[in-house]
């Protein structure tokens, strides 16, 4: 299942029904699991640990030393799940000592053509990178949020579950859980309901988010006081999801209204 003209490296644990292509370099502490499939011209470096039934595909680099000035060397992670797909020209780099130590990617993951993971970031599962986003060191993206092609993420955002993001947003606050954010700077526009009901929300749960959204979320006077009064008044778990990410925001939310 190894193109004899891929270069492994002895000390990798590679699990016998991994397909490795041709002309890929897999270097020393990486460990790729069952039913793997690497395309060929990839370069994997380690320390680097891959799960499960994940599909890397040509020219990607994976595993390498962060673009961080601070960095000596040191024997920081990249720790990827199970069933992703990563497609071409993909670049995903370990942690940092500074940092987390590690970058580590979830499950089930969409990261198309050219986009870029930088150090120390936490991805969860279910998401979708399109072509070209790229996120700086330190950034957290939840389950099941879409960026669109060209997102740009600064570094240290958050990126709530089933968030969404437009075609070049770019993003220097936080994008809130099940809300849509578009333009540079980006601004929220909105919740995410197409993408909600996609997903089997309920409508009660999507206009609950929408009046948050409209009352709370929109204008910067008065933001903090209106959603701890909406905490406290409702059961809806999305609502307080929301309202419990932006209370715990330490960069900041991003700005209201639609994008100039």
């Amino acid at each position: 299942m190894i193109d004899p003209r891929a270069d492994v490296h002895p000390s990798a644990e590679i699990d016998s029904s991994v397909t490795i292509g041709p002309f890929s370099v897999i270097g020393a502490n990486v460990k790729i699991g069952a039913d793997t499939w690497v395309g060929p011209h990839v370069v994997i470096n380690g320390p680097t640990e891959i799960g499960r039934e994940n599909r890397i595909f040509q020219f990607s680099s994976i595993g390498e030393e962060p673009q961080d000035t601070s960095y000596r060397g040191e024997p920081t992670r990249l720790i990827i799940g199970d069933r992703n797909v990563i497609r071409e020209s993909v670049t995903l780099h370990r942690g940092t000592e500074k940092g987390l130590g590690e970058t580590v990617i979830g499950h089930d993951n969409l990261i198309m053509a050219y986009v870029h993971i930088a150090h120390d970031c936490t991805i969860g599962n279910g998401i979708i990178f399109s072509n070209a986003t790229s996120l700086a060191g330190h950034v957290e993206i939840q389950d099941h949020a879409t960026l669109g092609g060209f997102t740009l993420v600064h570094q240290f955002c958050r990126v709530g579950t089933y968030a969404f993001t437009s075609m070049g947003a770019a993003l220097n606050r936080d994008l809130p859980p099940y809300c849509l954010a578009s333009g540079n700077y980006a601004r929220l526009i909105g919740i995410n309901k197409v993408g909600l009901k996609r997903n089997g929300f309920s409508n009660d749960a999507i206009q609950a988010l929408h009046r948050v959204f409209i009352q709370g979320m929109r204008g910067r006077a008065g933001r903090e006081s209106h959603l701890d009064a909406m905490f406290e008044e409702t059961e809806v778990p999305e609502v307080r999801n929301l309202i419990g990410f932006v209370r715990g925001s330490r960069r900041g939310i991003l700005r209201g209204g639609r994008p100039h």
